[in-house]
């Protein structure tokens, strides 16, 4: 019952807000804060006890007064100290409860290591709450992306195993183009898993960097052949690295399908790289010439389930995982994906060690 009630009053707290300021606000350190209590409560002490002895106060009932009175005072500003604590023990037990929608308050001028704490737990709390809301929107999602191919396949073997159609090749081309979509939705729930598991063995092998290009873009044109883009590749010929190909595969083909898909019809993007000697890396970058992504915002959309606008005449949709994946597997190359600045679009820079030092992990999902 105790629990209870404690995790109704955690999920009473309102959203992040601000509050008074408390009793002690001058300093910037919870252990300055801390000593200056203790140090006032031993001067209210002094001052109390040669007081009393002023009054010719008996020693035996001037003592406990002084102790009392001490404790009552250092009792009200700790309580004031430690309440942003006692506010997220609240959140934390609510939040374990399901409730991701509580936040602690903060105060306007403090900024000592509690209201840091205080900070970070909002922040903390906003990551959960967008996870959990995003998952219940791919769950939803994949859901429905399975029931309608399933159904399809459903219906159309069903009705040739009453004789209603044909096995004709046309139908069997159905059949099979809806086995394809169930294929790729399933290939999605793997990537997921692998992104959750943060690892997957890799085959590491050195490989050609323009020719990999060459053949992960082929596919990417044929699919995309009608919506007109055209995709430029400035590769030198001799740029040669090491990883996993089918996991550097993914990466480059969920960052230039990605490039495609917001980037109107008609028009163009850019596949570059060139090796950073000093480091020993391989920067890749992938441009289109749309719009620019807010700074603010830049970071955001590698967080799993995040879906960006799609630009005119372009497919929108998507599971929100494709970026996610992509930084993924650039980190399990020891490398990274993020988006740059430059004055000619979007741009996704890419960098990768030449020669990885990769300790392989046991894939999560066979």
């Amino acid at each position: 019952m105790a629990d209870q009630q404690q995790g109704e009053m955690g999920r009473s707290l309102p959203k992040q807000q601000h509050r008074k300021e408390r009793p002690i606000s001058l300093f910037t350190s919870l252990k300055v804060e801390m000593s200056a209590v203790i140090l006032i409560a031993t001067i209210l002490a002094f001052l109390m006890a040669w007081y009393l002895s002023h009054l010719d106060m008996n020693g035996w009932t001037a003592l406990p007064l002084t102790i009392i009175v001490t404790l009552i005072f250092t009792y009200s500003f700790t309580s004031s100290l430690i309440q942003p604590l006692v506010e997220m023990r609240d959140a934390a037990r609510a939040m374990a409860d399901g409730d991701y929608t509580v936040r602690v308050q903060t105060y306007e001028r403090s900024h000592d290591e509690v209201y840091e704490l205080a900070h970070a737990f909002n922040d903390m709390a906003d990551e959960l709450e967008h996870a959990d809301q995003m998952r219940r929107d791919m769950v939803a999602n994949v859901s429905h992306e399975l029931r309608t191919p399933v159904a399809a396949l459903q219906a159309m073997v069903e009705n040739m195993a009453d004789g209603v159609v044909e096995a004709s090749p046309a139908n069997l081309e159905n059949i099979l183009g809806q086995t394809h979509r169930l294929s790729n939705l399933i290939s999605f729930l793997l990537d997921l898993s692998r992104v959750e598991a943060g690892a997957a063995s890799l085959n590491v092998e050195e490989f050609n960097l323009a020719e990999f290009i060459d053949d992960t873009v082929s596919p990417l044109q044929l699919a995309d052949a009608s919506h007109g883009h055209t995709i430029k590749i400035a590769i030198p010929d001799d740029i040669t690295m090491e990883g996993d190909q089918d996991r550097l595969r993914q990466l480059f083909t969920n960052i230039i399908a990605n490039a495609l898909k917001h980037s109107a019809d008609n028009t163009s993007i850019l596949v570059e790289a060139h090796v950073d000697e000093e480091h020993d890396l391989v920067v890749a970058n992938v441009i289109n010439y749309g719009s620019q992504i807010p700074s603010e915002v830049r970071n955001q959309i590698f967080r799993r389930f995040v879906k960006g606008n799609s630009g005119r005449g372009t497919e929108s949709g998507g599971t929100g995982l494709g970026l996610s994946i992509a930084r993924w597997a650039a980190m399990l190359h020891d490398g990274n994906v993020q988006v740059v600045d430059d004055e000619r679009g979007v741009n996704f820079e890419i960098t990768l060690p030449r020669h990885p030092q990769i300790v392989d992990s046991e894939e999560t999902m066979e």
